[in-house]
């Protein structure tokens, strides 16, 4: 009866120190976007301010930083999503040669640690003799970042019924119209799903644009890690926590919306 008992609530309690454990940086990098620090140094609690919130420009080289991890992500995720789409229905609606070797040479990125992907990349990079700067980044990154963008979408497209496509075609539809007005529609889930997977792995990659970038390039991880010795400053701490809240309004808006054009759909059966 006691081991029992036991067992009952062994689980809640893992489940409620593995949540604290996992929200304890995330509260503290909030918390401290509050903190009227004077310095660099944002460790020691010195009173409450929006002041970083309302000014978090006032350190130009933070916004830099930020707008160069975008302007990188959103290029990198751009290119592997329109790439990675297209290696994903090939993939599954085409019979080619080596099909199976490129299937499996796609989880390669995946399964390859950065520090591996990110030197390999930086030395054939060296030996091409094409110097390091935004472009190696991009290339850096969509190359580790189209792996999930193929995973993602192969997945959508497994599920389609070719049935609506050729009923489509009956209809005399050409195939670019049949594309664009039946199997991009579909499609549209697994594509979006893979790029925003694509956009938060390239925003938040450190080693492989570390070894790629040659120092002509900081994102906002490189910044932090360069800050990170001297005192990571509270405006920092505000991105950080945007982009946090950010990500979390978006999968809230996401499952609602979700959630709602299933209730629709019921309304209508």
């Amino acid at each position: 009866m006691r081991k029992l008992r036991l067992g009952r609530f062994a689980l809640p309690l893992y489940s409620v120190i593995a949540l604290v454990y996992l929200l304890v940086p995330i509260i503290y990098t909030i918390a401290f976007s509050f903190n009227d620090s004077k310095g660099r140094t944002n460790t020691i609690w010195q009173g409450f301010t929006f002041s970083k919130w309302l000014d978090v420009c006032s350190r130009p080289d933070i916004c830099n930083a930020v707008g160069t991890s975008l302007l990188i992500s959103a290029v990198s995720t751009l290119v592997a999503t329109v790439l990675g789409t297209a290696m994903a229905i090939a993939l599954v609606r085409y019979s080619f040669k080596a099909r199976s070797l490129v299937s499996l040479s796609l989880f390669l990125p995946m399964a390859t640690p950065e520090v591996v992907m990110g030197a390999g990349l930086a030395g054939l990079f060296f030996n091409l003799g094409t110097g390091y700067g935004y472009t190696t980044v991009i290339l850096a990154h969509v190359m580790f970042c189209l792996s999930f963008v193929v995973v993602t979408v192969k997945a959508r497209v497994q599920t389609l019924d070719p049935v609506l496509e050729e009923a489509g075609q009956d209809l005399y539809g050409s195939p670019t119209a049949v594309f664009w007005r039946i199997t991009f529609p579909l499609l549209l889930p697994g594509i979006v799903s893979g790029a925003l997977l694509s956009f938060a792995l390239s925003f938040d990659d450190f080693i492989i644009t570390y070894f790629n970038s040659g120092g002509a390039v900081t994102t906002f991880p490189m910044y932090i890690y360069i800050a990170a010795s001297k005192g990571v400053p509270a405006e920092a701490n505000v991105i950080a926590s945007a982009v946090f809240i950010l990500a979390i309004l978006i999968v809230v808006g996401t499952q609602l919306a979700t959630n709602l054009r299933q209730k629709r759909l019921l309304a209508i059966k």
